[in-house]
C-alpha cells in the first residue's frame, strides 16, 4: 500500500528496521533539545504529514528501548492518527524516570504502525447473548 507523506524535516522517512517489523520509527524534529523533567511531558514534532486511505489509522506507540533504558513513554498510547487528519504528526512524550531526560533532534522517539479498522453502526438491544464468561473481568479467573 502506498501512503502519501510530506516530510518537512531534514530526517529520513520512517522506515521498517527489519523485514518483519510492524512499526516504523518516528524522529524528533527540533530546533533545540527538549528536557523532560521527571514526570514532565512535552509535545514533540516530527515534521511529517500523512494522507492515509479511508479505513486505516496510524498508531503511535512507545519505543521499548527508550522505555526500559530511560523511562520514557508516550502518553495517549496508542495515539491514533485518523485518515482525515492532515496536520503534523506530533508525539506526546512523558518522562517516568527520576532524572531529567534530553530529547534531541533526529532522536527516534516513537514507532508508528499503520492498521486497518472497521467502521461500525450500533444495533441497540435490550440484552446481550449469554456466554460462559458473562460479565467476569479484571482478573476474575484467578489465573496468574
Amino acid at each position: 500500500m502506498k501512503v502519501r507523506i510530506v516530510n518537512n524535516s531534514h530526517h529520513q522517512l520512517p522506515a521498517y528496521a527489519t523485514a518483519f517489523s510492524a512499526g516504523m520509527d518516528l524522529r524528533a524534529f527540533l530546533n533545540e533539545p527538549v528536557v523532560l523533567k521527571p514526570l514532565g511531558r512535552a509535545l514533540i514534532p516530527t515534521g511529517l504529514f500523512i494522507e492515509l486511505p479511508q479505513g486505516f489509522e496510524a498508531q503511535v506507540r512507545p519505543r521499548s528501548g527508550l522505555a526500559i533504558k530511560q523511562g520514557i513513554s508516550v502518553l495517549n498510547t496508542p495515539g491514533t492518527i485518523d485518515s482525515d487528519y492532515r496536520g503534523e504528526i506530533k508525539v506526546i512524550m512523558v518522562n517516568l524516570s527520576g532524572a531529567d531526560v534530553e530529547i534531541c533532534d533526529g532522536e527516534r522517539i516513537a514507532q508508528m504502525i499503520i492498521a486497518r479498522h472497521e467502521t461500525i453502526t450500533w444495533e441497540e438491544v435490550h440484552e446481550l447473548e449469554e456466554t460462559g464468561r458473562g460479565a467476569g473481568g479484571f482478573g476474575h479467573t484467578g489465573a496468574r
